[in-house]
């Protein structure tokens, strides 16, 4: 059950950094959705994810 809540939360994150039109956005969206989940850790990391989807969309 902890493996699939995981996994939902992770791609809901992967989802909600996808949303903004630049970097910055992406971060800060990343980032409070990650913060909601998990906290500072989890701000930490949607930050991360949103950077890299970013730099991914963009190429």
């Amino acid at each position: 059950m902890r493996k699939v809540l995981g996994v939902c939360l992770v791609s809901t994150g992967l989802l909600l950094a996808g949303c903004g039109h630049n970097v910055e956005q992406r971060a800060a969206t990343g980032a409070v959705a990650g913060a909601v989940v998990g906290g500072p850790v989890g701000a930490a990391a949607g930050a991360a994810v949103g950077t890299a989807v970013s730099k991914g969309v963009d190429n």
